[in-house]
């Protein structure tokens, strides 16, 4: 194993951390689940498209640079090193992108991929309703031929940026007969359409970072369905595989937070004692992120000798969401007190961001697929354990 990046990769690395540093803003956005910071965080990605820096492995006449996988890796690390904002169309770049990549018709591709890299169109993912949150097969949302539309009826909810975005990607139920994961397609349904409703769903935060969908009677065109009809699922499993196993949670998110973690134990220590068992949940902390990190270089070396992302997929999906949870949980109790200052404390000078951080971190073993249900995947899939 060969883990020394070569002077091609390198000099990719130089130019990435050059851009970065001579673009990202000085100050933080306003909060991306704000009216007025989902607009500016759509300012950014309109900035990070114009240099070809939007999805760095898209091909570039869908808006990308071109790039591998190794280099998205390596300008992922730049990203997070230079502090740029969040994705505000992370649904649409590292989730529908890549599902339109490999089962979106050209026109498709060419309809969609370069609106999504320039954030001119935010994406809504559309997976859970009220009696089907993880359990996806049993979704109840219909979408009805008539012509040549389909005629969209049911209610979506915890719609990830919802309350802001343009359009929505989702599973409906097409074939009234079918149950569980048959007869299912997955439609891309306007927000904007007659007979949509949002209703935004505020955080703890107050902030509005998803949104309940209602549909009636809304006329979608047949060329929306992502796929065969009544074989959404197969398409949805492939969304979720870039979910849990590689595109949404990159390894640089972690090791950033793992660093910031470091840098605030020793900040700690200089104050004075610190419990022994801190200090080792620090440590393991760091060590978790760079093997998730070493991991997921494995796994798109993988990939680009021609694999693909299986059910080890809900192995990624357990860890990196527990490990964040850990290390947020870890940062506050190094903090005591301090810990419920919230960022724009007056007080909380540069700390105010774990708090945030924590209750993030508290959705990641629910959002992607609950945990229960991965280690349920990993049992009957990986394990070959028998079902009870």
């Amino acid at each position: 194993m060969d883990l020394r990046f070569t002077p091609e990769q390198d000099a990719f690395r130089k130019e990435a951390r050059a851009w970065l540093e001579a673009h990202v803003p000085a100050e933080p956005l306003p909060s991306l689940d704000t009216r007025q910071g989902c607009e500016r965080h759509r300012a950014w990605e309109h900035e990070l498209n114009r240099a070809g820096w939007a999805m760095v492995p898209w091909p570039v006449e869908y808006g990308g640079r071109g790039a591998d996988l190794l280099q998205w890796l390596i300008f992922e690390e730049e990203y997070y090193r230079a502090g740029a904002p969040g994705r505000v169309n992370q649904n649409g770049i590292f989730l529908l992108g890549p599902t339109i990549m490999e089962y979106g018709t050209a026109e498709q591709k060419t309809r969609y991929l370069p609106k999504i890299a320039s954030s001119e169109e935010v994406w809504a993912q559309g997976w859970s309703e009220p009696n089907a949150g993880s359990d996806m097969a049993a979704i109840q949302a219909t979408a009805v031929v008539d012509g040549d539309h389909y005629v969209i009826n049911g209610q979506k909810t915890w719609a990830s940026r919802g309350a802001y975005a343009d359009w929505l990607f989702g599973m409906f139920r097409t074939d009234p007969d079918s149950e569980r994961h048959r007869g299912l397609s997955f439609i891309l349904v306007p927000l904007d359409a007659e007979g949509v409703s949002v209703r935004p769903i505020e955080q703890l935060d107050g902030e509005a970072g998803f949104a309940e969908v209602f549909l009636d009677n809304v006329r979608v065109p047949l060329e929306n369905r992502l796929g065969e009809a009544g074989k959404g699922w197969e398409v949805a499993m492939a969304t979720a595989g870039f979910e849990r196993g590689l595109m949404l949670r990159s390894p640089a998110r972690f090791q950033n937070t793992a660093r910031k973690l470091v840098e605030l134990y020793r900040e700690t220590v200089a104050r004075g004692a610190v419990d022994p068992v801190l200090r080792e949940r620090v440590v393991r902390c760091w060590m978790d992120a760079e093997a998730y990190t070493l991991n997921t270089y494995q796994t798109v070396s993988r990939l680009l000798e021609g694999g693909k992302i299986g059910s080890e997929a809900s192995l990624n999906k357990i860890f990196w969401s527990e490990l964040d949870l850990e290390m947020h949980e870890t940062a506050l109790r190094l903090l005591g007190a301090r810990a419920e200052l919230l960022p724009e404390a007056p007080a909380a000078k540069g700390v105010g961001g774990w708090l945030d951080g924590y209750l993030f971190a508290l959705a990641g073993p629910i959002y992607a697929g609950t945990n229960e249900i991965q280690r349920n995947v990993i049992a009957e899939r990986i394990l070959k354990l028998p079902r009870k």
